[in-house]
């Protein structure tokens, strides 16, 4: 394929995508405007797409397992991974996950959050994307970039449906990333 015929799909793709996207004024509170992906979810052709899309990278970046982070990234990354033919490991919120765990900590703008994946979900050979619906400030995607190097797995980059560009998550992930590829499908 072209690049240019590359830019067009990746445009239609766009397009498609942020036509199934709903702003919701003021939620959860005043001010904000929510970025509603369920109609998305609810669109098999929308759907579908970012599916493929995602399964791509899997592919072009080599990786073996995907990483979903909690909770709409779990719904995001499970069909990526059935697609791709590789596994997927959720990584949650402190305390929901059974066994042995490992867990992370991460500053949030008012206090800190904490992490977990299972110890023995992901192996010293495998190449882990990361997969999530919003980067916004990057606290979470950098939190599961440490987990997945503590296991001893190596990152093959991060992907997400829509990066908020009015915030530092990309900055943040700079360092974290350590050359691995953030793919934002949509940045707004």
């Amino acid at each position: 394929m072209t690049a240019a015929r590359a830019g067009s799909a990746g445009q239609k793709l766009r397009e498609l995508l942020l036509s199934r996207i709903h702003d919701v004024p003021d939620y959860p509170k005043p001010g904000v405007m929510f970025k509603d992906i369920t109609p998305l979810l609810a669109d098999a052709e929308a759907f579908g797409a970012l599916t493929e899309a995602f399964a791509g990278l899997c592919e072009r970046y080599g990786a073996t397992k995907v990483v979903g982070l909690e909770a709409r990234g779990f719904i995001l990354a499970a069909p990526v991974a059935v697609r791709a033919g590789i596994g997927f490991v959720p990584v949650r919120k402190a305390g929901k996950l059974p066994g042995a765990t490992l867990a992370q900590s991460y500053e949030l703008e008012y206090g800190t959050a904490e992490i977990e994946m299972h110890a023995d979900a992901l192996d010293s050979g495998d190449r882990v994307l990361v997969i999530d619906d919003v980067l916004a400030t990057g606290g979470t995607a950098e939190a599961s970039l440490q987990l997945i190097r503590r296991a001893g797995a190596e990152v093959a980059g991060v992907a997400v449906l829509m990066e908020l560009g009015f915030l530092p998550g990309r900055e943040r992930l700079e360092g974290a990333l350590d050359g691995a590829p953030l793919e934002a499908l949509i940045i707004v």
